[in-house]
């Protein structure tokens, strides 16, 4: 039912300062965000590395639904998006097996979502989504739509970069020996 954990959402009181550590000391590479004024808080996502990802959820007025959670702590970890493949499915096994969710809400078929409550899920908000993972990257850590690979020359050999479908790159440098190799099992793959 999971593809992947997609990301660990991050709840801060003070958002210009979790977003200087996490972009200027820990080099995170901000993607989309919103300000949802229905529920009083903004959200950010942000890629690390090739495929590790957070956000950042932060209140932006008195009556956000993260003022209870904030009320005795500066932040915390608030909860872990689950990728799915299809978030009907995965309601259908929660009931099967009378685990209780709330929250479904389908933003047509950008995202479908669903929540499994910390006391039914040891302890941890768990967010369930269907949805494509490189609409909410930067560009720049995408390769781009229709792209599958790409390959960048280096002094010793070169960098193999593949689109993941958990959104995003994933990449390697190779050496001019195991490029000769990789082109071998290639070809006997093809054979």
């Amino acid at each position: 039912m999971i593809l992947r954990i997609d990301h660990v959402a991050i709840a801060v009181r003070d958002y210009e300062k979790a977003l200087r550590f996490f972009t200027e000391i820990l080099g995170a590479i901000p993607g989309s965000h919103a300000d949802d004024r229905g529920m009083k808080y903004l959200w950010q996502n942000f890629a690390l590395g090739d495929l590790s990802r957070l956000e950042l959820l932060t209140p932006t007025g008195e009556g956000s639904f993260l003022d209870n959670f904030l009320e005795d702590r500066q932040g915390g970890v608030h909860h872990i998006t689950m990728q799915v493949r299809d978030i009907d499915e995965a309601k259908k096994i929660l009931e099967i097996n009378n685990i209780p969710y709330f929250g479904y809400n389908a933003y047509g078929t950008a995202w479908k979502e669903l929540f499994i409550h910390p006391r039914d899920a040891f302890g941890v908000l768990i967010q369930m989504a269907q949805f494509n993972p490189d609409d909410w990257l930067a560009e720049s850590v995408c390769l781009g739509s229709g792209k599958k690979f790409t390959v960048t020359r280096g002094d010793e050999g070169c960098r193999l970069t593949l689109a993941h479908e958990g959104g995003g790159t994933a990449g390697i440098d190779l050496s001019r020996k195991e490029i000769s190799e990789l082109m071998e099992a290639l070809g006997r793959a093809l054979d």
